[in-house]
């Protein structure tokens, strides 16, 4: 009994501490915690995935679709295509989203929840989407499931808001660190594309999460790379401006890529059903000749970068995996979508590299030095996220000789498409496709990273609306800062102690001038009548964040918030109360 209490005591204060922005060694501990989790549940998904293609695809490659007849390759994800289209059509619109789109809008809009259920939708839609040749990455639904491990460690445990918000952010940094055994990209892609934002607070658990889960991934696949790049470098400074007009290319495609899959995202009114299986006749039909466009496709990428692919090969597929990807994705298949956009930055910078060695041959560099800086450049335009394809293109392939050429052409893509073209982040694209407006503002930023726990005022004592004199002069003994008054024993309105101070030291007189009466009645004061500036009050759960109560306050136009913890079904414990005066001046003294 005693360790039951002494182990509740230590997970009330455990959840306190991390109600404000602060709390880095809590963090840390839960950020090795979830993205230990995340690693194991993305190792899963990815033997799951190479375990039953290593049987069916010649020579023991989960990659050589290549090798199929022209029949199963245009068989294959057509069926893959039924399977998912039947499975969506038995889910609600809202169960359908998936990917790393789906877990920026859990954090915009539902402070980081993710349900276990989505997390399984995910993990079968991932694996039959890239089992069956569609042209996906494994990126997306990894992010997906990761971000979902660590948000359903929050939620089991029970903590603030704000902690879970960071926990998606370490579940995200692992998913990628375990995918491609890429700690420093994880990490900038959890805080630059999924977060957006970047604390300090923030990156130490992130790292951790990020660290443990390369460290569990190296244990089962080793220290490897995804691709196999040899030690390639600029040939020499005068090919500075023909990677600038690739980086302006490379941004050109990215924004089509964007602009395709926003067209196709109209027909989100057509029936599910056939909006899939049009995206899998389409990639089937391209499947036929072009067999590199199936799955993940790194094989192809590694054979651009070593050369061994012809210029007119290397145009057309990065084509038709524009066109094949942007179309399934904008249809509905859930697909990842960086992968593809390494794999269209690969080809059409190994064609470009191609290009330039017949016109310059003396002063082009290798065609594998291009597709290894298009990769970044690709990736960085359509994610707008330019330090995160930079760092991936680092540790994907291990060559630090691309550094500043990549810095170069991450850049200049990443301009073309936004400036020129006026193309956001395909994730802000595709919500904004469904109806949401991601903000992101410092202000609404700053608000969802602190709980009302660490703020509100504790010091409350609640009562019934009589109270005799000596029971007021009791509570004013006790010294709370704020009086709930209960009506027909639900709490409505809250009373500043010092009204209730100052009414009984105006009637000090008359009170005892009517208690000395002969026969006196015991004198009873009504909380909700005497003069006082009472606050109407709207319950609060105690996990939300300062966000989520400023939201109440908008929508309930209430000038107090109860904030409240169910400790058992129908049973609600007052643990505090927060004004919305209270808010802005933590805000405001934060600011100095």
């Amino acid at each position: 009994m005693l360790w039951n209490r002494l182990k509740d005591a230590y997970i009330q204060l455990f959840r306190r501490q991390l109600a404000g922005a602060d709390a880095l060694p809590q963090l840390a501990l839960l950020g090795l915690i979830s993205g230990s989790l995340a690693a194991a549940v993305i190792l899963i998904f990815r033997y799951s995935i190479e375990w039953p293609l290593s049987y069916f695809l010649p020579d023991n490659n989960p990659e050589n679709f290549e090798a199929l007849n022209w029949v199963t390759r245009g068989v294959l994800p057509l069926s893959g295509a039924v399977i998912i289209g039947f499975f969506w059509y038995r889910l609600q619109i809202s169960q359908r989203k998936v990917g790393v789109a789906y877990v920026m809008e859990r954090l915009g809009y539902h402070q980081g929840y993710i349900t276990f259920k989505s997390a399984l939708t995910q993990f079968f839609a991932g694996l039959i989407t890239i089992g069956s040749g569609q042209s996906a990455g494994r990126e997306g639904p990894a992010v997906h499931l990761g971000a979902a491990c660590a948000s359903l460690l929050g939620q089991k445990m029970k903590l603030p808001n704000n902690s879970i918000r960071t926990l998606v952010g370490c579940g995200s940094a692992a998913a990628i660190s375990a995918s491609f055994d890429t700690p420093i990209a994880g990490v900038i892609f959890a805080m630059e594309v999924v977060m957006m934002e970047y604390t300090i607070a923030g990156f130490t658990p992130v790292i951790l999460a990020s660290v443990s889960a390369a460290l569990i991934s190296q244990s089962v696949y080793g220290s490897s790379y995804a691709f196999t790049v040899p030690q390639l470098e600029m040939a020499s400074l005068l090919d500075v401006p023909y990677v600038v007009a690739m980086g302006i290319v490379l941004g050109t495609l990215s924004a089509a890529f964007v602009r395709i899959l926003q067209y196709f995202m109209g027909f989100q009114s057509r029936p599910i059903f056939l909006r899939i299986l049009s995206a899998g006749a389409l990639t089937a039909v391209a499947a036929i000749s072009f067999p590199q466009i199936m799955g993940i496709g790194y094989d192809t990428v590694n054979q651009t970068i070593l050369g061994e692919l012809s210029l007119a090969l290397l145009c057309t597929v990065a084509l038709v995996k524009l066109m094949v990807t942007a179309t399934a994705v904008g249809l509905g298949m859930p697909s990842g979508i960086v992968g593809p956009t390494l794999f269209i930055g690969a080809t059409a910078g190994g064609a470009m590299g191609m290009l330039g060695a017949f016109f310059a041959p003396e002063t082009a560099s290798s065609t594998g030095f291009y597709a290894m800086i298009g990769m970044g450049a690709m990736m960085g335009a359509v994610l707008q996220a330019p330090l995160a394809a930079l760092m991936a293109l680092l540790e994907l392939t291990n060559n630090p000789n691309i550094i500043l050429p990549g810095m170069l052409i991450i850049t200049v893509s990443s301009m073309v498409a936004s400036e020129l073209f006026s193309q956001r982040s395909v994730f802000l694209t595709i919500l904004k496709a469904q109806g949401l407006d991601y903000h992101n503002e410092p202000v609404t930023q700053a608000l969802r990273r602190v709980s009302v726990g660490s703020i509100m005022e504790r010091n409350i004592f609640r009562c019934s609306r009589l109270v005799s004199l000596e029971f007021a002069k009791e509570i004013l003994a006790k010294e709370p800062k704020w009086i709930i008054i209960d009506k027909d024993k639900k709490p409505t309105s809250a009373l500043p102690v010092v009204d209730l101070a100052r009414y009984l030291e105006e009637n000090d007189e008359q009170f005892k001038t009517a208690e000395a009466e002969p026969a006196a009645e015991k004198i009873m004061i009504d909380l909700l009548e005497i003069p006082a500036q009472r606050k109407d009050i709207t319950p609060l759960y105690y996990q939300a964040t300062l966000q989520e109560a400023m939201d109440q306050f908008t929508e309930s136009s209430t000038e107090a918030l109860l904030v409240e913890r169910t400790s058992a079904p129908m049973i609600k414990t007052v643990l505090g109360i927060i004004t919305r005066s209270d808010i802005e001046n933590y805000y405001q003294y934060k600011r100095r």
